[in-house]
């Protein structure tokens, strides 16, 4: 399934993409009086009932999908379902208790960063969940950081039930699927970071790299969930991420250097991970800042990320109508 959430009268409401390209509305496509109508508007609350809640939303949208055609006139007229491109998406888990971003996760991109030594475990820090921003939504030029605006093409896995310290052998049980992110990151302090001399230096030049990349809309996620029953195993996954149409990174998910069960057991250890979390597993060769020379984003680019078997991440870059603030660290 494709799962995703989209914008609606009432609220933010579940729903699934079919193969047609076609939405479905879980509250309107729902049968009255019917298991089906038991369904939350919220897809987190769907994936905290558990496999049943799965099982619920899966035959509501084989149902839709094989119906016949009065049946579907019905639920186009009722708004169950929607033509290709007239549904507006949100995020698919619009607020997720936590985001863990893995850092330093692929080899190419260790090797464009001046051949950064591969870490002895996985290393990841925490975005704030207020940062997760939808497909084909603006990003904000900030005022306080304008000048160097990267992109970073990245798998992100979606937690389907409770986990905390899982083995490796288990810690894909816990995966229910699997979306796109771009970890959008102003760095127009990064420098400071790899000049640092003292030990201030370096702990306040490293909090505000981080912090950078927890700026107003910042993760932007989606289009789509597709749960991990569909994905197989997902390092045979290719990433494309394009800036106005060009190619800025191509490369296989295989090229990770932790398998991402070691990734998840790892942080299991210490976080427990909720039923919508999110872990962003880390981008590969291609950012902007490691580039000669650097190319960075503003306002009026398009900034794409594409997933085999997932979709396309869109989002525009705007001016922000805030006002203006001293760059950080000026």
């Amino acid at each position: 399934m494709k799962l995703l959430t989209l914008d609606s009268p009432s609220g933010p409401t579940a729903g699934a993409m079919l193969e047609s390209g076609e939405v479905v509305n879980f509250a309107r496509a729902a049968k009255a009086n019917s298991v089906e109508a038991w369904l939350p508007p919220r897809l987190t609350d769907i994936l905290k009932a558990g496999p049943e809640g799965l099982a619920v939303t899966r035959a509501l949208v084989e149902r839709v999908a094989g119906c016949v055609a009065d049946d579907r006139a019905r639920l186009l007229a009722g708004g169950g379902l929607m033509a290709p491109g007239t549904a507006k998406l949100l995020a698919p888990i619009p607020e997720p208790s936590m985001i863990l971003a893995i850092g330093l996760a692929y080899k190419s991109h260790l090797a464009e960063m001046s051949n950064t030594p591969a870490p002895p475990h996985p290393s990841a820090f925490l975005k704030i969940p207020a940062s997760i921003n939808g497909p084909d939504a603006p990003i904000h030029v900030p005022p306080q950081a304008p000048g160097h605006i990267d992109f970073e093409g990245e798998l992100a896995i979606v937690i389907g039930r409770t986990c905390h310290n899982v083995s490796p052998a288990d810690a894909m049980d816990y995966v229910v699927g699997y979306t796109v992110c771009n970890d959008v990151s102003a760095r127009d302090w990064v420098q400071r970071v790899w000049s640092a001399t003292t030990p201030w230096e370096s702990r306040w030049s490293w909090e505000v790299n981080i912090m950078g990349k927890s700026l107003p809309g910042f993760t932007p996620i989606g289009p789509v969930i597709t749960t991990a029953d569909e994905i197989g195993d997902p390092s045979a996954l290719k990433l494309t991420t394009r800036l106005n149409g060009n190619i800025m990174q191509s490369a296989e998910v295989s090229d990770m250097i932790f398998p991402l069960a070691e990734v998840v057991s790892y942080f299991s250890r210490w976080y427990t991970f909720q039923p919508g979390d999110i872990i962003t597993t880390g981008t590969p060769a291609g950012v902007g800042v490691g580039r000669k020379p650097p190319v960075f984003m503003k306002a009026g680019d398009t900034i794409e990320v594409e997933i085999s078997k997932i979709g396309v991440l869109r989002n525009f870059l705007v001016e922000s109508a805030n006002q203006p603030h001293a760059a950080v660290g000026q």
